[in-house]
């Protein structure tokens, strides 16, 4: 897996990582996540960040979850990124972008971490991740590009053809995925899919769903 100039295997990561925790927010393997830092704490934690292996955990807070100082339960599987792009905006801000690498479930936290949160971590569920185009052959690419297709089209919007046509079906998945408009529990719901395929039906089934609700284009989503 790489991101940026730098190639992760799973024997390379840390047992240890910060955690952002932000409700709604999806980072997948081989995505990027535009992030806008103003907390101190969580300033404190790119600097930290910055100064070691440029890795942060994305994870979404438990469903109904309010936040307690900073101790609000989280759920169990996120998603650590690298630190590929850092503007300092001039106002106490970082415009951040985060480039996945590879999922992770959340063992014990660790104390004494200072302002920012830190968890023990195993990757081994998640190997898969640390590899390119893993079950590409198993998605219906035609089914989620029509979904795709509905979607924009009721929601009066385009995109660029060029683009989409020329990702690979991996990083397709994740990029419709990841700029998805749906909440937190169907955000989770796609970081936890189990394979490629799996989030490809799983983000199918979520527009057919969206589109029925809106009573928008129903067009049979396959």
């Amino acid at each position: 897996m790489k991101a940026g100039n730098q190639v992760y295997r799973i024997e390379d990561m840390p047992r240890q990582i910060p955690v952002f925790p932000l409700a709604g927010a999806l980072l997948l393997p081989h995505g990027q996540l535009p992030l806008n830092i103003f907390e101190p704490r969580y300033l404190s934690m790119i600097d930290s960040a910055m100064a070691g292996n440029r890795l942060i955990g994305m994870i979404q807070p438990m469903p109904q979850a309010t936040d307690q100082g900073g101790d609000e339960p989280l759920c169990a599987i996120g998603c650590a990124g690298r630190i590929t792009a850092l503007v300092e905006t001039g106002d106490d801000r970082y415009a951040v972008t985060l480039t996945g690498i590879a999922r992770f479930r959340t063992g014990e936290e660790v104390p004494g971490g200072g302002p920012f949160r830190r968890f023990e971590v195993d990757w081994r569920p998640f190997i898969a991740d640390f590899f390119d185009q893993v079950g590409e052959g198993g998605v219906d690419r035609e089914g989620l590009l029509t979904a795709f297709r509905s979607f924009l089209k009721a929601n009066d919007m385009d995109a660029d053809w060029d683009t989409v046509n020329g990702m690979s079906t991996e990083v397709l998945v994740n990029a419709l995925s990841m700029m998805s408009p749906y909440g937190p529990a169907e955000k989770q719901a796609l970081l936890e899919a189990p394979d490629l395929k799996t989030r490809a039906e799983t983000l199918v089934a979520i527009t057919e769903i969206s589109l029925a609700r809106a009573g928008g284009d129903q067009m049979p989503l396959q």
